[in-house]
């Protein structure tokens, strides 16, 4: 329910770190996940140099259109997957909305898909068969929603469900799962495993 205005902060940060950046609009309100995975990502690959390693970085549903799209379909040179606050064992708060009309319709189809129960295509796409880091938000800015959620959670999702089998690294932020694309930490945290397949850590 966002557009690609939500991702223009990090859109210029990977830009000005060198990186040709594809920062496509989908509308996530309007289709199934199948449909959206099969017609945003060709199209946004197909803008790419020729030749190229192609990263992906995506915010929430992204995640799971990357995982829906791959899990049938291969990209050429595809590099290095970086999902913020994904839900890749879905999310408590559609099990209990889902039957809110209003919740529909902010959400739309897609969003009805994304539920924790073992028939939702989150948990329907199986492991990681590319190489991805998550980076999960730990802070919320809505109460209201996190009481549907365990312990921690970004508002939206929890950290527990942003992991994903085979994923190559996770971390978590102290940030919220609206905010999370715009947070400096985030940026360079993405940077990071982009080059090196690994968030950075402090000792």
């Amino acid at each position: 329910a966002r557009t690609d205005n939500s991702l223009s902060k990090m859109e210029e940060f990977l830009s000005q770190s060198g990186y040709v950046v594809i920062n496509d609009y989908y509308a996530s309100t309007e289709f199934k996940i199948e449909e959206l995975a099969i017609d945003i990502i060709p199209k946004s690959v197909s803008k790419c140099p020729e030749k190229t390693t192609i990263h992906f970085v995506t915010h929430s549903l992204g995640g799971i259109l990357i995982r829906q799209y791959l899990s049938t379909n291969s990209v050429e040179n595809i590099g290095k997957v970086v999902m913020l606050a994904p839900p890749n064992k879905g999310s408590e708060i559609t099990d209990r909305l889902k039957d809110l009309a209003l919740y529909d319709f902010i959400n739309g189809p897609a969003g009805m898909q994304i539920g924790t129960d073992s028939l939702s295509i989150p948990n329907k796409l199986g492991p990681a068969n590319f190489d991805v880091g998550i980076i999960a938000g730990n802070t919320t800015v809505n109460p209201i929603l996190s009481t549907m959620l365990p312990n921690p959670d970004d508002g939206k999702v929890s950290v527990e469900s942003t992991r994903l089998e085979g994923m190559k690294d996770h971390i978590e932020v102290a940030v919220s799962h609206t905010f999370i694309m715009n947070d400096k930490i985030v940026f360079e945290q993405v940077l990071f495993f982009l080059k090196n397949g690994s968030f950075f850590r402090s000792e």
